[in-house]
C-alpha cells in the first residue's frame, strides 16, 4: 500500500512510498514500516524514533507540538491524535473484515455475551467467531489471547485473517480501555450492546463518570447511524446508553425485565436449568436455558438481542438459547456427580466470587460448596474479604492455592481462613478439588473458583501445568493427577 493511500486526507512529500507494515513498537519495525510514536503512561514513543528509523521506518506519525528533525527521505506526519491515526491506518492497511461484526461492552458479561452470540450465529448457519478475553473462538478451535480488546494493528490483522478464512459473523468484546484508546476505531459494526456498569478499572479512569463515558464511545462515536444499539435496560445506566444512541438517531433494541423489545416476563428454576418466558415484539417464547444464574439469563438475552438486531430469525435465535454452552471458565458446568453439579468459574475478585455464589444458591437444594484461593503478589486486602464472602454465602469451604507466585502459600491461605473459621485448609489444589467432589451429594453444588480457563499454576516464577477442568475429569475417572 502507498503511504498516500494510508493517510488520504494528509498532505505529504512522499505519497508514493510503498508501506509494508505499521507499528507503535519500535522493536517490531521492519524496512518500509510506519512508526507511530505514541505517548504512553510510562514511556513516550518519541524516545524510540531514532531506533525505528534505524530499523527501516519510512514514516513517523506523532502528535507533538512541532515538526521532527528527520532526514528528508523520512516522512514526518503530525496528527491531532496519533492513537486515533494508528487505528484508522490499521483499518486501511488490513482492509478486509467479516461482513457482520457486533460488539459488546459492560463491566461484567462481555465474554459470555460475545461467545453466546457466536453460538447463536453458528446455530443460524453462519460462519462465526468471537473475539475477546479468551482469544479468538470458532466452533472448532480456540486461539487464546491476552487482551480483551487487542491493539489496533493486532485487531485489524485478526479481522483480515478471519475474513480470509470465510468468517462472515463476528462477536467481539469492547473494553473501556480499548474504547478510550481508540483500539476499535475503524471496525465496521452492525450492532453494539451494553450489559451493565460496576465499580471497576477506576485506577485507569479515575471516576465512574469517566468509566461510563469510555463505554459510551461505542454508541456515540463508533456505531454507525444505520447500526442498532442493544441495551440491557435492567442496568441503571441503560437509559444513558439509550440517550447516547438515540441522540444520533440510532435505533435501539432494549432487553430485560424492563426491556421494550425483548422482554423477560418470567424466570424459574428447573433443576440446574432455568425456564425463561420472553416476549419478542408481541410474540411469546418459552426457553429452557441450560445455564445457572440470573446474570447468565441476562447475558443470554443480550446475545439474543444482538443476533436479532442483525436480522437473524427469532425462532432460530431462541432455539439456539436452549443449546447454549457456558463459556470456558465462566460459571461453566463441567460435570454432574452423584446428583450434584460441579462448576468452574474465573472469579478471583471479591465481587465476582460473591456474584457467583449468589447466582448458584437457588440451584443448591443441598449444600453449596466452594473451593477457592487467592493469588500471591497481588491485592492482599481482598483475601479476608473473599474469606468473609465465602463464610457468608457457602455451606462448605475449602481454601486452597491459586497462583501463590513468590509468596508463602500457607500464609496466603491463613489470611483467607482468618475470615472464614471452620473452612478446610488444603493447599494442594488437586487434593482440594477432590475433597470437594468427594463431599458431593444429590442437590449439592460445587463451585471451583479462581482459575477458570487457565491451564497453569504459578509457583515462584515457574508456571506448572494445571487445569481445574482436567482435575475434575481425572477425579471422576478415579485416576491420579
Amino acid at each position: 500500500m502507498k503511504l498516500g493511500q494510508l493517510f488520504p486526507t494528509l498532505q505529504m512529500r512522499h505519497t508514493d512510498i510503498e508501506i509494508t507494515g505499521l507499528s507503535a513498537d519500535s522493536r517490531a519495525i521492519r524496512p518500509g514500516f510506519v512508526f507511530f510514536a505514541l505517548a504512553g503512561v510510562k514511556q513516550n514513543g518519541a524516545a524510540f524514533i531514532d531506533a525505528a528509523i534505524a530499523a527501516g521506518a519510512k514514516a513517523i506519525v506523532h502528535d507533538g507540538e512541532g515538526s521532527l528533525s528527520l532526514d528528508l527521505s523520512i516522512e514526518d506526519i503530525k496528527t491531532k491524535d496519533a492513537r486515533h491515526a494508528l487505528a484508522l491506518a490499521a483499518a486501511r492497511f488490513y482492509a478486509n473484515q467479516p461482513e457482520t461484526i457486533v460488539a459488546v461492552t459492560g463491566t461484567a458479561g462481555k465474554t459470555s455475551v460475545a461467545d453466546f452470540t457466536r453460538q447463536i450465529f453458528d446455530h443460524c448457519g453462519r460462519h462465526a467467531a468471537s473475539l475477546g478475553t479468551i482469544g479468538v473462538v470458532r466452533s472448532d478451535a480456540i486461539t487464546y489471547g491476552a487482551l480483551t480488546t487487542p491493539d489496533p494493528v493486532q485487531l485489524h490483522q485478526t479481522l483480515d485473517a478471519l475474513a480470509a478464512e470465510g468468517i462472515t459473523h463476528l462477536a467481539m468484546e469492547a473494553s473501556s480501555h480499548g474504547l478510550d484508546q481508540y483500539r476499535l476505531d475503524g471496525v465496521r459494526l452492525k450492532a453494539a450492546a451494553f450489559t451493565n456498569l460496576g465499580h471497576d478499572h477506576l485506577d485507569y479512569h479515575q471516576t465512574l463518570e469517566a468509566y461510563l463515558a469510555a463505554k459510551l464511545r461505542l454508541f456515540n462515536a463508533l456505531l454507525p447511524l444505520d447500526g442498532v444499539a442493544v441495551v440491557n435496560l435492567d442496568a441503571p445506566e441503560g437509559e444513558d446508553v439509550v440517550r447516547a444512541a438515540t441522540s444520533r438517531g440510532i435505533a435501539c433494541l432494549t432487553v430485560g425485565r424492563s426491556g421494550q423489545d425483548l422482554k423477560l416476563l418470567f424466570v424459574s428454576q428447573l433443576g440446574f436449568d432455568q425456564l425463561l418466558v420472553v416476549d419478542w415484539r408481541g410474540e411469546r417464547f418459552e426457553i429452557t436455558l441450560p445455564l445457572a444464574g440470573a446474570f447468565q439469563a441476562a447475558n443470554a438475552l443480550v446475545a439474543a438481542g444482538l443476533a436479532l438486531a442483525v436480522g437473524e430469525k427469532a425462532e432460530l435465535v431462541f432455539e439456539a438459547l436452549r443449546h447454549l454452552r457456558g463459556v470456558k471458565g465462566r460459571l461453566e458446568r463441567v460435570a454432574q456427580v452423584k446428583g450434584g453439579l460441579i462448576l468452574v468459574d474465573y472469579a478471583h475478585k471479591p465481587e465476582a466470587l460473591e456474584q457467583a455464589l449468589l447466582a448458584l444458591r437457588p440451584f443448591a437444594t443441598g449444600k453449596l460448596i466452594c473451593v477457592f484461593g487467592c493469588g500471591g503478589d497481588r491485592d492482599r486486602a481482598k483475601r479476608s474479604i473473599m474469606g468473609e464472602i465465602a463464610r457468608r454465602l457457602a455451606d462448605e469451604i475449602i481454601v486452597t492455592d491459586d497462583n501463590p507466585r513468590s509468596e508463602d502459600p500457607a500464609a496466603i491461605r491463613q489470611s483467607i481462613l482468618a475470615a472464614c473459621p471452620g473452612a478446610r485448609d488444603i493447599g494442594d489444589r488437586f487434593a482440594a478439588i477432590k475433597a470437594g467432589v468427594d463431599m458431593l451429594k444429590a442437590g449439592d453444588v460445587l463451585l471451583i473458583a479462581g482459575k477458570g480457563h487457565e491451564t497453569g499454576q504459578i509457583i515462584g516464577n515457574v508456571t506448572l501445568p494445571f487445569s481445574d477442568h482436567d482435575a475434575v475429569q481425572t477425579i471422576i475417572a478415579g485416576g491420579p493427577l
